[in-house]
């Protein structure tokens, strides 16, 4: 049997029963969400922490969409300078969004 793709959005049998992604997943995602920004990887790294073991389906697919964009294009969503458009304007990606924003807040 083939294994899904950890990089590609998650399926909704993966794990329905909790709604969580499967662990291998969120860990792929960790490693794949290194960034060359250290405020990208500072936001990042501290939605991780907040949120292991609590990683929905739609967090990963959010997260993955995200993942998806260069640098410069992914800090101006994640501190909110732009809002999600096209494709990212989506549920999974503005509730990510919120997640990582609600820490920035807390911050300040």
């Amino acid at each position: 049997m083939m294994q899904p793709d950890p990089f590609a959005l998650a399926s909704p049998t993966a794990d329905s029963e909790a709604g969580l992604a499967p662990e291998a997943w969120a860990r792929r995602l960790r490693w794949r969400s290194r960034r060359g920004l250290l405020e990208n990887d500072l936001l990042l790294e501290h939605f991780f922490q907040q949120w292991q073991g609590r990683i929905t389906l739609a967090d990963h697919d959010g997260l993955a969409r995200l993942l998806d964009l260069s640098d410069n294009d992914l800090l101006d969503l994640l501190v909110g300078r732009e809002a999600p458009q096209g494709d990212l304007d989506c549920p999974e990606v503005w509730s990510v969004l919120e997640k990582i924003r609600a820490r920035d807040a807390s911050a300040r």
